[in-house]
């Protein structure tokens, strides 16, 4: 809440707590992904059933083999990487394409794969420039005129460190990646004089119309947190 032009943060919990046992409720279904859950896992602590509900793109939840929404964001970001090869390919360029995911790399391995991108770079496998370059140079020298390059924005080089694209004060999580694609990018040309450009797909992966897989999943979640015994 705002109080004299500042935002102040309080521990609501011993409200919601009684809130829920004003009404009654057997439990609360927490839908989202790590920030809902470990909101959820305090009111644990607190006595409240909570039923846990995995819902977020990043494909990131500990115990969890897929969460739902993740499918979606790998056709969408599938599909922008099948259109960066048009002009990739028209234009003779390499192409960095910066998708989602923050330190889980599972949306970009997804949807590199799937697009037949030329390299994947993810966070849980730090990457050396000198070794994508040459990968560059030598598909130039095939006569491949284009690469495309699909990066998780947590990605980084070996001793390197995130980009880091803002930080959030008071957020439980503050950190805000973005930016590595560009800066990527700009160290390829540098080096290899082949011409660069940097995409970052950004809020687009988070919406759209969900995929039919990511449909089902969500029903069965649905259906199984609300026949809790």
């Amino acid at each position: 809440m705002k109080r004299n032009g500042h935002v102040e943060y309080a521990n609501v919990t011993d409200r919601v707590v009684e809130h829920v046992q004003m009404n009654g409720l057997d439990a609360v279904i927490c839908i989202g992904g790590d920030g809902t859950m470990t909101g959820a896992a305090n009111l644990v602590r607190h006595g409240i059933n909570c039923i846990g509900v995995p819902k977020t793109i990043d494909n990131d939840l500990e115990g969890c083999d897929e969460t739902f929404g993740f499918d979606t964001a790998v056709e969408t970001a599938t599909e922008c990487l099948d259109k960066i090869h048009s002009t990739a390919m028209s234009h003779h360029r390499v192409m960095v394409v910066e998708v989602m995911g923050r330190n889980a790399g599972w949306l970009a391995l997804s949807a590199g794969i799937a697009s037949g991108s030329d390299v994947v770079l993810i966070p849980e496998i730090p990457y050396r420039l000198d070794k994508i370059n040459e990968l560059l140079i030598d598909r130039s020298r095939q006569g491949k005129r284009f690469s495309i390059i699909c990066m998780s924005e947590g990605a980084k080089s070996t001793g390197g460190d995130v980009v880091v694209a803002r930080t959030v004060e008071g957020s439980p999580d503050p950190i805000r990646l973005g930016g590595c694609s560009t800066l990527l990018a700009n160290q390829i040309e540098q080096a290899t004089g082949l011409e660069t450009r940097a995409t970052i797909l950004g809020h687009i992966q988070r919406g759209g119309t969900p995929s039919a897989r990511d449909r089902v999943l969500a029903s069965l979640f649905g259906f199984h947190a609300l026949n809790w015994p």
